[in-house]
Order: structure tokens, then sequence, then C-alpha cells
């Protein structure tokens, strides 16, 4: 196994615990309600949305130790990309100092990871 691998995979596994830090201070600090996001109530639909967007970072934890280097490599740019982006036009609707906080760590993680797989050469 490449180093290179085992550190794609830990920056997954620290972006994901970013997330869900981002979530239980939301709910510790009642920023948010259970069961409403903006103010809404969420829908079953919108749960599955929000499943499988925080089901990604876990699988990448995965795909990064266990794909080969190119399916690996490109993964890696393209899903940290998606999550760059995703976040960065999600952090101004974030009124809380600790949301934008944590938001730029964990930016600052997926251009790390955008840099690590783009500079892996086999």
């Amino acid at each position: 196994m490449d180093e290179i691998q085992i550190k794609l995979s830990g920056l997954w596994v620290a972006t994901m615990l970013i997330y869900l830090l981002g979530d239980v201070l939301r709910l510790f600090s009642g920023d948010t309600k259970p069961g409403e996001m903006a103010g809404q109530v969420v829908s079953k639909n919108m749960y599955l949305i929000a499943a499988v967007l925080m089901l990604i970072p876990i699988l990448m934890v995965l795909f990064s130790l266990f794909l080969d280097y190119p399916a690996n490599r490109w993964s890696n740019i393209i899903v940290a990309g998606f999550f760059l982006l995703f976040n960065l036009i999600g952090l101004p609707g974030y009124p809380s100092l600790y949301d934008k906080f944590l938001l730029a760590v964990s930016l600052v993680f997926n251009g790390m990871t955008i840099w690590l797989a783009w500079n892996w050469v086999q």
C-alpha cells in the first residue's frame, strides 16, 4: 500500500469528523432544531440526500485505501473538489462562527486532498 493512500484516507476521516462535529455543535448550541433545516421541516427525501452526502466521505476512506492508482487519484480529486465547491457555496448560509471555522478547516483539508492526489505520481 502506498503512503499516499493512507494520507488520503486520513484526510477523509478528518473531514468526516469535522462535518459530524459541526452537526453536533449545531444541535447542542440550539442553532437548529431536530427535524428542521433552515427553519423548514425536513422531508424524508431531504434526510436521504443528507445521508448520501455524508456517506461519500466514509466511502472515500475505503476507496482511498483499496482503489488502484488512476481511479484512486481521480476519485479523490473529483470528490474533494465537489465538497470544496459545495461548502464554499454553503458557507455564507451558516450564521455561527464555529460553523464558519469548521467549514474553513474542511476546505483546507479538501484542498490538501486535491493537492496530494494531484501530485501523486505512480
